[in-house]
């Protein structure tokens, strides 16, 4: 046979295999396209949930990031298991359609299809290998309203208290009724931007991005990140409100609406990400730190 005739089989092999694959795929999409539709129009387009796109464009990076760890995992279909995982993804979908506006069962829904759809084509194997870009799927399905809102209430209280407190002990004319913020002679509304969840929700998802990227081999460095991005959070957004009643303060509260508001919200979300990234070195060089005495004692 001569390499010609090598290379055209190959070729007619190796799009054989990809076509199951690339059909699932392309159904997959179909399946889904109202869904995006009413993501784009909806949650994507809100702070809470705008980093959804974000997630899927950083799954679709880590997948092509393995492709050559990829190609090297053995491909074992399971039928049973994956036709069954598929079906109750399928069927989670329907019901969700069924029943208007339920978008977080609807994106929630492509996980077992997706994992279903593995299994058919590849097996566990190859399933294993996905696991966390599967999993960090999760990141881009909205959250419940009646979720965000059981934990956003007591957050804009804890906020709004333990800023009271710290602007009383400074010296300020300041009051606190709920979620309002009485200082001199104004009212503040601590808002739901204010309770730091948004940035909670997109700051945990970079966390453990950052922790499956550069962290994974250390597993307590990582966990103690993954632990610290909640408190790292709520503190960012103290130092928010916190600066924001000051502003109102000494420049009235026309000076923090529209623009700097929104400033503000940025500046929140960079100020976490730089407490995270303080904190993983502080966490390396106690861990160095730790390491060299070990030594240290071992060469006593």
């Amino acid at each position: 046979m001569t390499d010609i005739h090598i290379r055209k089989s190959f070729g007619a092999g190796l799009s054989a295999s990809l076509l199951g694959p690339v059909l699932v795929g392309v159904a997959i999409l179909g399946a889904y396209a109202p869904t995006i539709r009413g993501l784009i129009n909806g949650p994507w387009q809100t702070e809470q949930e705008g980093h959804g796109p974000l997630i899927i464009a950083a799954t679709l990076w880590l997948v092509w990031q393995s492709r050559d760890r990829l190609k090297r995992v053995e491909v074992a279909p399971a039928p049973v298991a994956g036709w069954a995982v598929l079906l109750s993804g399928l069927v989670l979908l329907y019901l969700s359609r069924l029943q208007q506006g339920l978008l977080t069962v609807e994106m929630g829904s492509v996980l077992p299809v997706i994992v279903g759809s593995i299994l058919i084509c590849a097996g566990w194997p190859m399933l294993r290998s996905l696991a966390f870009p599967i999993g960090f799927l999760i990141f881009a399905v909205p959250m419940p309203d009646w979720l965000v809102d059981s934990m956003t209430v007591p957050l804009k209280v804890f906020i709004s208290d333990t800023v009271t407190r710290v602007l009383y002990a400074a010296g300020f004319p300041v009051a606190q009724n709920g979620v309002m913020i009485m200082i001199g002679t104004y009212q503040l509304l601590v808002k739901d931007a204010c309770s730091g969840m948004n940035s909670i929700f997109a700051l945990s998802a970079i966390g453990v991005f950052y922790v499956y990227a550069f962290r994974w081999k250390e597993k307590l460095r990582g966990l103690l990140l993954l632990l610290s991005i909640v408190p790292i959070t709520i503190l960012s957004n103290f130092i928010r409100v916190f600066a924001l009643v000051l502003m109102a303060y000494y420049g009235g509260p026309d000076l923090i609406e529209g623009v700097v508001h929104d400033l503000t919200g940025i500046s929140l979300f960079v100020v976490a990400l730089l407490l995270l990234f303080i904190f993983d070195g502080v966490l390396g060089m106690i861990i160095r730190l730790v390491a060299k005495l070990g030594r240290g004692a071992a060469a006593a």
